[in-house]
């Protein structure tokens, strides 16, 4: 019988932590931490998909592709988005096939460039909400305004990041391959980023958009088209909490999506945070799926053994 799927989700800013200037021997050493903790739970053959978040990175990609534009054309966000997705995808990949190769677990492990169907009438394209690239002080954030002409908010009390379309994943292309490999027990690496967004054209051909999906939401997506049957989402935090940041805040073990869906409507999760992974969890658990994680990369293992993050089930 074919062994469950399970994802495994990592936040982008456990890659680029915040403070950091973000060098490439940054992001390995994080990347590497990930994954001794993912390879921990990897003994079994189950499949696994694993998918990324971009948000430092992508910016930085965008960055550079303006600051070199007047001695290198300049490419479109979405090819941005590939080039992310490969990137990321490499230090996954090799941070993971050491580990396993330490560990003595023979498993092969591959990056997939996927792409995220969405519709080119999004409301997301009029009204960018998707943050991506560093945090700059509210000073800052009205130069670049002024200069660029980027749309710049207010993150979670973290600072103003630069935002840009987000528009709604539909559904994933290469589903069908990451599952074919995931059943066979490769370890995928997929839809990072949220996948490149592509429109489908009238005649079936696929056309490259500029946006930047949420990664959670097209976690969700690919879930239910691979028939996975849990999500770990390893954020920078070990749980989820309500009153985040405030002195009752409270950590929140285990709950049904039908009490993780109150908390979110009374706005207890940021929109650019928490939210997109509540949400993405709320709609999985609708679909069929049987449990999300949320903890951090450190707690992988206790939270595995019930011993520590957040377990969304659909009844408690």
């Amino acid at each position: 019988m074919r062994k469950p799927i399970t994802i495994i989700s990592i936040g982008g800013n456990a890659i680029i932590r915040r403070n950091e200037k973000g060098t490439i021997e940054e992001q390995f050493e994080h990347t590497l931490a990930a994954m001794r903790q993912v390879a921990k739970i990897l003994r079994d053959g189950s499949g696994v998909v694993i998918t990324h978040g971009n948000g430092p990175i992508i910016g930085n990609i965008v960055i550079r592709n303006e600051s070199a534009k007047d001695v290198v054309p300049p490419m479109p966000l979405y090819i941005c988005d590939a080039d992310s997705e490969g990137g990321i995808g490499l230090m996954l990949q090799q941070s993971l096939y050491n580990c396993l190769k330490k560990a003595g677990i023979s498993r092969e492990v591959v990056t997939i460039v996927t792409q995220v169907v969405v519709t080119q009438d999004d409301p997301a394209f009029s009204n960018p909400t998707k943050p991506i690239g560093p945090f700059y002080s509210e000073k800052e954030a009205g130069s670049l305004a002024q200069g660029k002409g980027w749309i710049l908010k207010e993150d979670s009390g973290r600072g103003f990041r630069r935002v840009v379309p987000s528009p709604i994943p539909l559904k994933i292309i290469e589903s069908g391959v990451i599952k074919k490999l995931a059943d066979s027990g490769v370890i995928v690496i997929a839809a990072g980023g949220g996948g490149v967004p592509v429109i489908e054209e009238s005649d079936g051909k696929l056309k490259g958009v500029d946006a930047v999906i949420d990664k959670d939401l097209a976690t969700a997506i690919l879930a239910k088209e691979i028939g996975a049957e849990r999500i770990i989402n390893l954020t920078s935090v070990d749980k989820v909490y309500i009153n985040f940041g405030q002195k009752d805040q409270k950590g929140l073990d285990n709950i049904s999506f039908e009490d993780a869906l109150k908390y979110l409507n009374a706005g207890e999760f940021a929109p650019g945070s928490m939210g997109p992974k509540i949400e993405s969890a709320i709609e999985f658990l609708k679909a069929g799926g049987k449990e999300v994680i949320i903890t951090s990369p450190e707690c992988l293992e206790d939270a595995m053994k019930g011993r520590g993050g957040t377990v969304i089930r659909a009844r408690h």
